[in-house]
């Protein structure tokens, strides 16, 4: 019982009614965010985490149609809003607005990332953070040139829980690594037709997706880059064969013993997983799966810990355990509660970075560069291709 009150409690706070702080920043005004698009992830992943941070205050929303962000405005309690043809650059203009967060669909993620940066502006840029590797590349190199931050917003890497999986790996209690597996797959109905994972045009794809979540954990958690993709199958869009619907693949890690046999990985993405029995959607699709010498480690649910997770460890001829990890170790001096989402402890990352503080812990461009980097392996490899590079042009100034 006292797990299901600990669960609803968590539940209230990270998704229905996050606690709000008064602002307090040491700076004497709080960091100003401009939101480029009404999307459904930005409530949750920048409005709601916002709340409870002193140091941060959602500013403005911008949107192509100023009914709509006039209206998300007023509903979410943003003071100023841009729309039109214009409300794009407009909110980029504005010199009261410190930080972007860039939720645009992921053909759009070069053009508005790189106007960003001009204009001054850190970003948070959603994941995958473009379409290609050179378009990721280029990002990270001009916000380089301006010493602005820009983050790849992969929020589960800031929670204690995937971090406490990666701890048990590099601790050596089951030896080194011989196989990762990691899938990210959605009960089927929740991407429809019209839904801009669908488009081709703007990036879509399973692998773009979900995929670059599974990707970029398996990466995190063999600490190294794959050496090979072996193989890789698709399930294609009945209506746009160039689309993806779902992937799996098999690639290699370098071993992680010297000397020692390649290490085998594999991911699965899927949008559209059928239902069990034909009415039952599955809900299992969101796991981490590390076997090593000694044993295997187990994860459920790495995107979203806070709903719920849980960690089993089983040794070879030792005692099965399970873990769970909302907060960091005690003693830790890592900031957090045990109702905080991935994206409120991305948020908490962010700041701490902008500010000039070492964060708790990071993703680097070049971590950034090399998931865009594989997922293209990948798409070559099953004969889809990358998706379609960014008419738009880096400013000869920029």
């Amino acid at each position: 019982m006292a797990a299901v009150v600990g669960c609803l409690k968590r539940l209230n706070a990270a998704l229905f009614n996050p606690p709000t702080v008064p602002k307090a920043p040491e700076t004497g005004s709080p960091l100003r965010i401009g939101i480029l698009g009404a999307a459904q992830i930005v409530p949750f992943a920048i409005i709601d985490p916002a709340k409870s941070h002193p140091d941060v205050e959602v500013y403005a929303i911008a949107a192509r149609d100023i009914a709509k962000a006039e209206k998300f405005a007023k509903k979410h309690g943003i003071n100023k809003w841009f729309g039109g043809q214009n409300g794009y650059q407009e909110l980029l203009d504005d010199p009261a607005i410190d930080v972007v967060y860039n939720p645009l669909p992921n053909g759009l993620h070069y053009e508005w990332t790189i106007k960003a940066l001009t204009a001054g502006k850190h970003v948070l840029l959603e994941k995958p953070s473009g379409d290609t590797a050179e378009e990721t590349r280029r990002m990270f190199e001009l916000a380089d040139r301006k010493n602005l931050v820009l983050l790849e917003a992969f929020h589960y890497r800031f929670h204690p829980a995937i971090q406490r999986v990666k701890e048990i790996i590099d601790s050596g209690e089951l030896g080194s690594i011989k196989e990762i597996h990691v899938s990210l797959c959605y009960p089927k109905g929740i991407i429809t037709d019209g839904d801009i994972r669908l488009n081709y045009g703007i990036g879509g794809g399973a692998l773009m997706d979900a995929g670059c979540y599974t990707l970029n954990c398996l990466r995190y958690l063999a600490s190294n880059d794959p050496t090979a993709v072996v193989s890789a199958k698709t399930l294609r869009y009945p209506k746009d064969p160039r689309i993806d619907t779902a992937t799996s693949a098999d690639l290699l890690f370098p071993s992680s013993t010297p000397g020692g046999e390649p290490m085998k990985a594999s991911i699965k993405c899927d949008m559209m997983v059928p239902d069990l029995f034909g009415f039952i959607p599955r809900l299992d699709g969101a796991v981490v799966h590390v076997t090593c010498e000694k044993g295997v480690v187990h994860m459920f649910n790495f995107p979203l810990p806070v709903i719920y997770h849980y960690i089993t460890v089983i040794p070879h001829g030792g005692k099965k355990r399970t873990e769970k990890a909302y907060l960091f170790p005690p003693g830790s001096l890592a900031k957090g509660e045990e109702w905080w989402s991935t994206y409120r402890y991305q948020l908490e990352a962010f700041v701490d970075k902008v500010r000039g503080r070492v964060p708790q812990t990071w993703v680097s461009g070049e971590d950034s560069i090399q998931n865009m980097f594989w997922i293209e392996k990948i798409y070559e490899k099953i004969g889809l291709g990358s998706r379609p590079q960014a008419s738009f042009q880096l400013p000869v100034d920029g």
